[in-house]
């Protein structure tokens, strides 16, 4: 194995490490009734998440730079497996069987669908008018999703769930076009300032709805809403790379094949996580506290 690989590696682990602390306090934060954006504002624990958000994602940025996507991406979704662990931690209890098995079925699924979906071809940037017409299509879709779950139990946690994993993946997508725009090696037209400006914005917005809706699909539990995230995210970004950016679709009609199969397998993890119990509290509880993460 070459540096630039172990290196590519090391930061891919950071990231799922960043991401999944960032979740384990995002839902903290759900559990004890975060409020809207206004009182998250007031509390250390959103500015650590957002803080640990922010990092995975310069790390993620980093590993791409020094490893392939085939890689990267796929270390990305240890992400569900490094906070199981860590949320079990912090409300004293063990992972239970269940939620192991639903989290490996739940990889195994996200990993056929990035083998097939990933870029075969280095992406261009989206133009003004396509960053446009996404962010709108994608407003609508959250719209949507939010109304859709607003009167269920599970089904609206997940539904909050895909809508976040969709903001993510449509700011993402914005940020090419920004990263574009500001350095002309790069693929993709130079845009005017005010334009570049307008989308930054986009990429803003989406950003933020993307981890306030995290923030509500975390309520009464974080495994099932958070491998929905994952799941998501990769897709959504396979779409847009695939319609507008250039990309291509890995494999053919045993791709398609592949992708329909991993999306099964993806869901039944899904339904498992979600079905899943806490295992009981032991009857002595540690005298040891957690450590805490700020209030």
């Amino acid at each position: 194995m070459n540096e630039s690989a172990l290196l590519a590696i090391l930061l891919s682990l950071a990231s799922a490490a960043g991401y999944a602390l960032a979740a384990v306090g995002q839902s903290r934060l759900a559990t004890q009734g975060g409020g809207g954006l206004g009182k998250l504002l007031t509390r250390p624990l959103w500015w650590w998440a957002v803080g640990l958000n922010a990092a995975g994602a310069l790390m993620h940025v980093a590993a791409l730079h020094y490893g392939p996507l085939t890689l990267v991406q796929p270390l990305g979704a240890l992400t569900l497996v490094a906070a199981l662990p860590l949320s079990a931690y912090y409300e004293r209890r063990r992972v239970t069987r269940r939620e192991w098995r639903g989290a490996a079925w739940t990889l195994a699924g996200l990993a056929g669908l990035i083998a097939v979906t990933g870029p075969a071809t280095p992406g261009d940037a989206l133009s003004l008018r396509e960053a446009l017409a996404i962010a709108s299509a994608t407003a609508l879709l959250l719209a949507f999703l939010v109304r859709a779950g607003a009167h269920s139990a599970h089904g609206g946690r997940l539904g909050l769930a895909t809508a976040s994993g969709v903001a993510s993946a449509v700011a993402s997508a914005l940020t090419q076009t920004v990263t574009a725009s500001l350095a002309p090696e790069l693929p993709g037209a130079a845009l005017a300032w005010w334009q570049t400006t307008l989308v930054a914005v986009l990429v803003a917005t989406f950003a933020v709805g993307g981890l306030l809706l995290s923030q509500s699909a975390y309520r009464g539990g974080l495994a099932a809403p958070l491998a929905v995230v994952n799941l998501a995210n990769p897709a959504a970004a396979a779409v847009i790379g695939v319609a507008l950016l250039g990309e291509s679709f890995h494999g053919g009609p045993l791709g398609w094949a592949v992708a329909a199969a991993s999306a099964g397998v993806a869901a039944r993890g899904v339904m498992m996580l979600t079905g899943a119990t806490p295992a009981e509290l032991p009857t002595e509880l540690p005298t040891a506290e957690p450590a805490h993460l700020p209030a």
